[in-house]
């Protein structure tokens, strides 16, 4: 049994966050792949015939997430989700940014359910993540950032045993534990709002774990989810 641990806590329970968090260990990570890439762009293209700002503005997950943003006080124009920039920047540029073949398998699954998906390397975390709400004393480095910046109280952000925020929100992820081609060992958050349907959630996890597999390899252990039995 893994020493990394998940903990939802009872403090945002309120904002009726969802969620599926998983542990997969023993990936191969890698630049990228010629049969996924068939896949991920097969797919960008079916979605860019329908993808427009009427689209992004009326579809139900991606007002879920700023309806859960406005119950924490963070403005939406300044921290749209995760979900909602990439499906802006692929309008933007008609393709999705590639990292390395393990971010772009996610990044292929919040396209295709507008979930909020995030990878962090466990090697990176100091002992387990919590999702609770901030105090203000968190250290938080965003992605491509080399020094700290404020976080207010009250947000709700996945947090280490060492204060350092591994995600703010759904909003942005962190350098300290940035996806490399060296990372194994994988904690996946996959994460919706109050009105997220369990069968979404479940169907987005099982693509990302079937991805993952398929293209990565590794095992996979559910560390907690929210959806009912």
């Amino acid at each position: 049994m893994s020493s990394f641990y998940f903990h939802y806590d009872s403090s945002v329970t309120p904002l009726g966050i969802k969620g599926t968090y998983l542990l997969m260990r023993g990936i191969t990570n890698r630049d990228d792949d010629i049969e996924f890439r068939r896949v991920a762009d097969a797919e960008i293209g079916r979605v860019l015939t329908t993808l427009d700002d009427a689209a992004i503005e009326c579809d139900a997950e991606l007002a879920g997430f700023r309806a859960l943003h406005e119950r924490v006080g963070v403005s939406n124009k300044k921290n749209p989700s995760s979900p909602e920039n990439l499906m802006r920047t692929l309008q933007r540029l008609n393709r999705l940014p590639h990292v390395n073949l393990l971010v772009d398998i996610y990044n292929l699954v919040c396209v295709r359910t507008r979930l909020a998906l995030g990878a962090h390397d466990i090697a990176a975390i100091a002992g387990g993540v919590t999702l609770r709400l901030t105090t203000g004393s968190e250290k938080f480095v965003p992605l491509g950032a080399s020094k700290a910046v404020p976080v207010k109280s009250g947000e709700y952000s996945y947090v280490d045993n060492a204060n350092d925020i591994v995600c703010r929100l759904e909003v942005r992820q962190v350098e300290k534990t940035k996806i490399t081609l060296s990372s194994d060992d994988i904690f996946y958050i996959i994460q919706g709002s109050r009105d997220t349907a369990d069968d979404l959630l479940r169907n987005a996890t099982q693509q990302l774990v079937d991805l993952t597999k398929r293209y990565c390899g590794g095992t996979e252990e559910v560390l907690y989810s929210s959806i009912r039995h």
